[in-house]
């Protein structure tokens, strides 16, 4: 094959846009409020963005959801999600997947200059799903690090890949990534009680009796919440126009849904999954995009 004949090229760019189609696909099944969010995003960030959650959802499914449906063992689940990570590590590598997401990510992870130092952390917290031992406080907080922050820091990648960041302003943001992946997660963990306790056994809060929480407690967790996204916010401005509406919308999203926690009973919580109405949302998405600084750059 010449390399050189654009015949090639087009080839290639066919199936990189059917990849990508194929991440916006699975996104517009499983998220709602993501596909909300990402639809402020830069044209390119946004599609980048779709890879990385469409991978993420896929390696969810196989812990979480339609692996166990379909009748898969928890042997059969790590299988998987292990031959997953190797084709995802290939994918890196070679440029190249039979497997559409996998292709899709792996052609953002090499433009975005995302590596295994990110994915390994996510794939091992994805394998500890798998695991029924109770978790630890240090526990807990690798499987966030794992499962929430590293996505933070690899759509982080996707935001400054065009714009030059010194080595300290890249820290402050990666800190700012973190922060809002973990306030995800935790709210997530909250509101997502019942389901998590009920549907797959797990406890995301150790030292919590989930069935006697006291408002206290409840407290106590989202003022841990409330703290990320404070750290988060401070560097919202710090983010490319491109990308800055988006992330705030997701931000201002998660807070309200804190906020509904907040004043939500604890005792609720074990029967009824708190969310913010369709209404709302839009009008989040639209406060972050034409509200004050949105447009500063």
């Amino acid at each position: 094959m010449n390399r050189d004949n654009p015949a090639d090229h087009t080839g290639i760019a066919k199936y990189n846009a059917a990849a990508r189609a194929s991440s916006a696909t699975v996104i517009g099944h499983y998220s709602t409020s993501f596909g909300l969010a990402a639809r402020l995003l830069a044209p390119r960030v946004r599609g980048q963005v779709r890879t990385i959650y469409a991978l993420v959802r896929v390696a969810d499914e196989i812990v979480d959801g339609a692996a166990s449906e379909a009748g898969v063992s928890v042997d059969g689940q790590r299988d998987l999600l292990d031959a997953l990570e190797r084709e995802t590590d290939r994918a890196m590598g070679s440029g190249f997947s039979t497997n559409l997401v996998v292709h899709a990510f792996a052609a953002t992870a090499r433009e975005a200059g995302i590596d295994t130092s990110l994915t390994a952390p996510f794939f091992a917290s994805m394998r500890r799903d798998l695991d029924p031992s109770p978790f630890d406080a240090a526990g807990v907080a690798e499987y966030i690090y794992g499962s929430a922050e590293v996505i933070g820091l690899m759509c982080l990648r996707c935001f400054v890949q065009d714009t030059p960041r010194t080595k300290e302003e890249l820290q402050v943001l990666e800190t700012g990534a973190r922060s809002l992946g973990a306030a995800f997660q935790k709210v997530n963990f909250l509101r997502d009680l019942a389901a998590d306790r009920d549907a797959l056994g797990r406890n995301y809060f150790p030292g919590v009796n989930l069935l006697t929480m006291t408002e206290e407690q409840k407290n106590e967790l989202l003022d841990d919440m409330d703290a990320d996204l404070d750290a988060a916010a401070r560097v919202l401005p710090m983010l490319p126009l491109g990308s800055r509406r988006a992330v705030t919308a997701a931000h201002h999203l998660f807070a309200r849904l804190a906020a509904k926690l907040r004043v939500t009973p604890a005792r609720a919580l074990m029967s009824a999954r708190v969310r913010v109405p369709d209404p709302e949302k839009i009008m989040i998405a639209l406060t972050a995009s034409f509200g004050p600084g949105a447009w500063k750059r």
